[in-house]
This record gives C-alpha cells, structure tokens and sequence, in this order.
C-alpha cells in the first residue's frame, strides 16, 4: 500500500526498485492466445487509467516527471511480460516433440551423439553422473541394445562395463566377436537415481534417439538386451522366456528395408539365473549364423 507521508514519485520509484514491472486490471488476459497490438495497446491504456484513479487525491499532485516514469517502465513492463507459449501439450509429449526435432537433424552418429549430450527434456539427465551414449564400433554389422546403464556405466560413461558387461564380452567371445566387431548403446542414456525402473515418459523422450540410432548405424542385426528392450523398441507383450531367440523385423519409416532383430536374455539375467544359459547359447549360435550369412551377401 502507499504510505500518505511519502510521494508519488517515491512510491513509484520504490514500486520500480523492488521489482514491479505491470499494472494488474480486473479484466484478465489470456496469454495462450496472442491478441493483435491494438487490442494490447487498448487494454493497457484502460489498465493505465484504472491504476491511475486508484491514486485518488495523488492524482492531482502528479508533475511531468511523474508521468515520464510511467513512460519509461510502461516499454520496459511489456519487454517482461512472459511470451505465450509457442507449443501446447504435457510435459511428456513436448519431451517426445523435442526429441523427435533433435533425432531428425542428426546426420551423423557424432550429430546424434551431440545432440542427446544436448538434451535437457528427460529429468534423468539432472541426476546421471555421465551421459552413456555407446561403445564398439560404429561400422559393426551387429549393433547390441541394453536398456538403462548401471553405476559403472554412469561412472565410465560407456555401456555394459560392470559385471553384466564382462558376462556379456564372454558372451561375445563364444561367437568370435568382441567390442570391436560389434556396437552397444541403451534405450535410456542416463542412469534412473537407485536403479530404478524407468518411467514410460522416460522410455518416449528417449526412443525417438535411438531410432535415428539404428538408422544412422544401419547394422544387419539388431540384437535387443532382456524383455524391457524389446517391449519397448518391438512393443512386445510377451516376456523374454517366450520371445528369446526368435527372428523379428524391426524397422522405422525411414529405413529403407527392415532389419532383423533378435531378443536375447540379458546378462545380468543369467548372473542371477544360470539355468538359462543353454537357451543363451542356443540363441547365440542362431546369431553367429545369421551373421556370417549376412556377411557372404
């Protein structure tokens, strides 16, 4: 409130210094619609003059420079005023926008690479000690999908380092393959704090990545990491134990053909299960064949 034993000029000044930067009338704006500038000049010059009748007995009192104050915050007031936003949606659905915008213009694995380095839309990001974008090869001919990196992972940066990754490189040595003759990266970039399980808005901000991922690496096969991976990237209903070792085709629009993609168990699964392993083995022979088939084309 303004205080009788101080100006108008005082209080104005005050007003100013303490952060006041618009006059409120009572007719609310809607700031989701952008109404044309006359309509904005109008309602601010009813707005002025509702403020200004307010003052009462002030009014009377007030001198050129007064009126010059007003003139001077009156431009400042508008610069301001928060813009209407230019998207409409959840949070979720921008996150997945965004994402789509930022996958699209990545020609090169090193664009995509710098553009998921960018992205500020999944909150796992704020919490993750590295961002954990991929390993092996890029050239590979076998591109391997985990679904979230673990605290070896988040400290290292790179997939599949702990001891589900040191299972896996002995996975891959049964077959004739190591890191090098194959490529790694995950679903989710960032480490959930805890290892938590992952939301679905943090699975959609992320997809859009690694689809754009997959095309940009064009490998012969897509081998998907454990059931959360392949309901995900597949949107497969059933659990790892039905779907192991069997022969999908995953593809996205801008592929110019599908490719084949495998659900194997997961590392980690056959650490805490070792009954799976002969399936594991199994499903591993069924990718080395694949392969060198593939690779006589």
């Amino acid at each position: 409130m303004i205080k009788k034993d101080t100006s108008l000029r005082e209080d104005l000044i005050w007003q100013i210094e303490a952060g006041i930067d618009e006059c409120i009338g009572e007719t609310p704006i809607d700031r989701f619609t952008k109404p044309p500038i006359e309509i904005i000049d109008e309602k601010s010059s009813q707005s002025d003059q509702k403020v200004m009748a307010n003052f009462g007995g002030y009014q009377a009192q007030m001198s050129d420079n007064i009126s010059n104050i007003f003139q001077t915050v009156k431009p400042v007031a508008t610069q301001l005023l928060p813009e209407p936003p230019q998207s409409f949606g959840s949070v979720p659905e921008r996150a997945v926008l965004s994402a789509v915008a930022m996958a699209g213009a990545a020609n090169t694995i090193l664009d995509l690479r710098t553009a998921v380095e960018s992205f500020e839309e999944c909150g796992l990001k704020k919490t993750a000690m590295n961002t954990v974008f991929a390993d092996g090869n890029p050239s590979a001919k076998i591109m391997f999908i985990d679904a979230v990196p673990g605290a070896d992972e988040d400290r290292k940066g790179l997939p599949l380092i702990g001891s589900s990754g040191q299972f896996l490189d002995k996975m891959l040595a049964s077959i004739d393959l190591d890191r090098s003759s194959c490529y790694i990266t995950n679903v989710v970039f960032w480490r959930p704090p805890g290892d938590r399980e992952l939301t679905s808005d943090e699975i959609a901000a992320c997809i859009p990545f690694v689809e754009r991922h997959v095309e940009l690496v064009s490998p012969e096969i897509l081998v998907l990491l454990g059931g959360p991976v392949s309901k995900a990237l597949l949107g497969m209903k059933e659990g790892i134990t039905k779907i192991h070792g069997q022969w999908f085709d995953y593809s996205t629009p801008k592929m110019a053909a599908p490719i084949l993609a495998i659900p194997l168990y997961h590392p980690a699964n056959l650490l805490s299960s070792p009954a799976h392993k002969p399936d594991v083995w199994r499903d591993l022979l069924k990718i080395k064949e694949k392969l060198a088939y593939k690779l006589q084309i």
